[in-house]
């Protein structure tokens, strides 16, 4: 096993709040160890472009607390052909970059998982605001993701009992009920509606209506945008029970923002441990976190199968919107 000196980090998917904070976290271990590190900007498109920056401590100075990412990120659907594929590892090799931290959700670990398999040193940390990748209890930004929908709700809820009204607020999750759960719970929502489960709009009207004879002033229902149209949810209330309804869809909102202390500590602990796997000759992995522990899973068993939802937390939510 030869010893690495130069290593490439990028940012890929969808941005997640605590990404800045596992470049950080990469660069500063990277450098201690005595690596030089090479930013690629813009994901597998700017890899590449061959955007390469050179990073220092400097770099990376007071970006722990901002949201987004410094890299910036784009998806690339050409990384998926070998000729193209091929392309980006010649890159890398024309830049001397022997190990890369790629930092994304399962999208970038597919791009990664081909690049360990022509030869590339690649390990993954995984920043999805779905939370939706199997092997990690959690990915940096669900947390902060979901404290913006909760804060959402609290706000909405005010406005909610003022006028009493029944308000649908949409969230993120096209195929993960993840935050819709999660948020519905922490927000005492009356239904929840998610992707895994088909919902039924007379069960919906049948809990408004329990609530409106026990003498409710309001009622919030949080829909994942995978499991249908908020709007369309709510024309269909308002059409069935005369209900006055209001619809709000958080969409990006809930990328955005400081990541909290939650997502900044899981980032640090997660892009440095990913450096020390790379020094040990580890690739094709991904750092994960299993009852607190840091854990290292394959790239194959993290995307044979989308984490499972937590039904026990559903069944949890329906008890107690009663």
């Amino acid at each position: 096993m030869r010893p690495v000196q130069r290593i490439g980090v990028l940012t890929s998917g969808g941005d997640a709040p605590g990404m800045n904070a596992a470049v950080r976290a990469v660069v500063r271990m990277a450098i201690y160890q005595g690596l030089d590190v090479v930013g690629i900007q813009r994901g597998y498109c700017g890899l590449l472009k061959k955007e390469f920056i050179p990073l220092n401590l400097r770099s990376v100075g007071d970006i722990i607390q901002r949201g987004g990412t410094i890299l910036r990120t784009a998806r690339c659907d050409e990384f998926k052909t070998e000729s193209v594929l091929l392309k980006g590892v010649l890159c890398l090799q024309e830049q001397g970059i022997e190990g890369l931290v790629v930092i994304g959700g399962d999208g970038s670990f597919r791009g990664a998982l081909e690049l360990a398999r022509h030869g590339v040193r690649v390990v993954g940390v995984p920043a999805t605001i779905d939370n939706d990748l199997e092997g990690t209890d959690c990915s940096i930004g669900f947390d902060t993701a979901l404290n913006n929908v909760v804060d959402a709700i609290n706000k909405i809820r005010d406005t909610a009992t003022s006028h009493e009204r029944t308000f649908i607020i949409e969230v993120m999750g096209h195929s993960s009920g993840q935050i819709a759960l999660n948020a519905g719970l922490a927000g005492g929502a009356e239904s929840i509606l998610i992707p895994e489960i088909p919902y039924n709009i007379d069960e919906i009207i049948f809990k408004l209506d329990r609530g409106i004879s026990r003498g409710k002033l309001h009622s919030i229902i949080v829909v994942a945008e995978g499991a249908g149209s908020g709007l369309e949810i709510g024309e269909q209330i308002r059409q069935r029970t005369g209900h006055e309804t209001r619809v709000t869809i958080l969409g990006h909102l809930q990328r955005g923002g400081a990541p909290t202390a939650i997502d900044r500590l899981l980032a640090s602990r997660m892009g440095a441990r990913a450096v020390e796997l790379i020094i040990d000759g580890e690739s094709g992995k991904m750092v994960g976190i299993k009852a607190r522990e840091l854990v290292t899973v394959g790239f194959e068993e993290v995307l044979q199968q989308k984490r499972e939802l937590d039904m026990n937390l559903y069944e949890l939510a329906g008890i107690l919107s009663v």
